[in-house]
Parts: structure tokens; C-alpha cells; sequence
């Protein structure tokens, strides 16, 4: 399944067992000698919600959260007949989040997910204020450098936890970007104890931005639900855009809404099945 080209193997937990996912997991993402996919996710039951999700990323390090992959989750469970609530609860990493899906003769076809209040603490995100030169007028802004070889490079960044961890960089021209570079160099900086999410952001408007993603863990992707989300946070918190935000991301758009009246975040996007199978392990 994908939301928006950022797919998952999910596998039914209510019938089938998954001693090692971490292992597993590294080997269905590969997508060269396994299925293929930025990572895997365990649907799995909750004694708190109608259904729980345990997300691994394709390196088989488990994650709090994913905003498409929860969609794809919520979809899953109502098609397959797991739990026939709407809206449907999931249990995740980040807590029980809410999910209203628009359904189409029987079938989920797009889902708003309530992701919660977004966490600007450093502390809690986490980020290491110490290695950060601070940025006037922003307490959430921080710069920090990067070294590749004998170069070095100063980058600024706002940082929001979506229960996961977020480094949002706003750019000029998002397409200049030399993501597979910058990418990991970003994720695995000192400043960073879990490491981190790397997103650049260009501003198309107050409602609108472009945005390309470096996935902790998976690599590029095409799409981060919970990176979406940081990136209308950061577009708030810097001026830079309102809260109502159209996030396009190479895989297709996601509709953001960050209320004032529940400070939490609002995302709505597609959800998507594209086979199933049999892992012969």
C-alpha cells in the first residue's frame, strides 16, 4: 500500500506472526532481492483502540509514527474488514490518534487523521540546543553545521516533533537541493541524539509550498505524512505561511490544517492498495 508514493509492506497481525520485523523488515523493503518499500508496518490489535500499528523503516529501525502510513492503516483495517468503526482509533508510537475516512461503496478512498499537538520543546523532539547557534527572534530556529570531506556548510532549520522527529529547511528553489547528499549528513548530526527527518520547503505561497523529504532511516521518499505536517508547523511559527497549507510532495498533495481552537494538527490525504502477497520466510 502507498499514501502518495511513500509505501509500506503491511502485514495483518490479527493472523499472522512476525518474530524478528526488524529483520524482516530490512529484507521486504529491499527493493532489488525483497518486495520493496520504505519500509514495513504491523497492523496489529489494541486493547486501547480498534487497531494498532507498529512501523519499521527499510534500515529495520522501528519508528513512533508515519501520517501515510496510519492512513493506509485505517484503510486497511475498515476494507478488510478489522474494525468497521468511522471514525476508527489507532493505536501508535505517538498515542491513539483518530481517523475520519470518506468512503466510497464500501471502500476507503481518502482519510483525515487528527496527528495531535505538535511538540516544539527541544528537549522533547529531541535536539541538543547546545550544538545549536540560535537564530534571533525564533525560539524553535537553530543553526547547525554540516561537514562532508573538507567542506562545511552552515544550515538553519525550524525543528517539530510530530511524535517523530522533524528538521525543516527553507529554501529558494527546492529542485537545487542535493537531497541524497545533504540527506544523511542532516539525519546522523550530532545535534540530533535520534537522529532526524530532513525536509526543504520552498514557499509558493502563504497556502502553499513545495517540499522534498529525506526519510530517517528509508532515505529519499516520496512523501512524509508527519514531515508535512512539521513543515506547516515551521511555515507558522517562521511567518512564512498560514494554517491552513497545500503541501506538494513528489508523490502528490496533502491538505494541512493546524487549528487554534485544538491546536492540533488536521491531515487529509489518499490511501491506496496495490497487491498482496505471500513472503515465502
Amino acid at each position: 500500500m502507498h499514501g502518495i508514493g511513500n509505501d509500506y509492506v503491511y502485514v495483518n497481525g490479527f493472523e499472522e506472526s512476525m518474530p524478528d520485523p526488524a529483520e524482516t523488515a530490512r529484507k521486504v523493503s529491499d527493493r532489488h532481492f525483497g518486495v520493496g518499500g520504505d519500509g514495513m508496518i504491523l497492523i496489529l490489535p489494541s486493547d486501547k483502540a480498534d487497531v494498532r500499528m507498529r512501523m519499521f523503516n527499510a534500515d529495520g529501525s522501528e519508528a513512533e509514527m508515519c501520517g501515510n502510513g496510519v492512513r493506509c492503516v485505517a484503510k486497511y483495517a475498515y476494507d478488510h474488514r478489522l474494525s468497521q468503526r468511522n471514525p476508527m482509533r489507532i493505536e501508535t508510537g505517538r498515542g491513539v490518534l483518530t481517523l475520519a475516512m470518506q468512503v466510497v461503496e464500501g471502500r476507503v478512498r481518502g482519510v483525515t487523521v487528527d496527528m495531535g499537538e505538535p511538540i516544539l520543546g527541544l528537549l522533547m523532539i529531541p535536539v541538543r540546543r547546545e550544538m545549536l547557534r540560535k537564530t534571533v527572534g525564533n525560539e524553535h530556529t537553530g543553526r547547525f553545521e554540516l561537514q562532508s570531506g573538507d567542506a562545511r556548510e552552515t544550515v538553519e532549520a525550524t525543528f517539530v516533533s510530530m511524535g517523530n522527529p522533524h528538521a525543516v529547511m527553507f529554501v529558494d528553489d527546492v529542485n537545487s537541493v542535493d537531497v541524497r547528499r545533504l540527506g544523511p549528513l542532516v539525519e546522523s548530526h550530532p545535534a540530533f541524539p535520534r537522529r532526524i527527518n530532513a525536509h526543504w520547503v520552498q514557499v509558493r505561497s502563504p497556502s502553499e509550498v513545495t517540499m522534498r523529504t529525506w526519510e530517517r532511516g528509508s532515505g529519499i521518499t516520496l512523501a512524509c505524512g508527519t514531515g508535512a505536517c512539521a513543515v506547516c508547523v515551521a511555515g507558522v511559527l517562521t511567518g512564512r505561511s498560514k494554517r491552513h497549507l497545500l503541501a506538494h510532495l513528489p508523490g502528490g498533495d496533502l491538505q494541512l490544517e493546524w487549528r487554534q481552537d485544538d491546536n492540533h494538527l488536521y491531515m487529509t490525504g489518499p490511501a491506496t492498495e496495490v497487491f498482496s502477497g505471500e513472503w515465502k520466510e
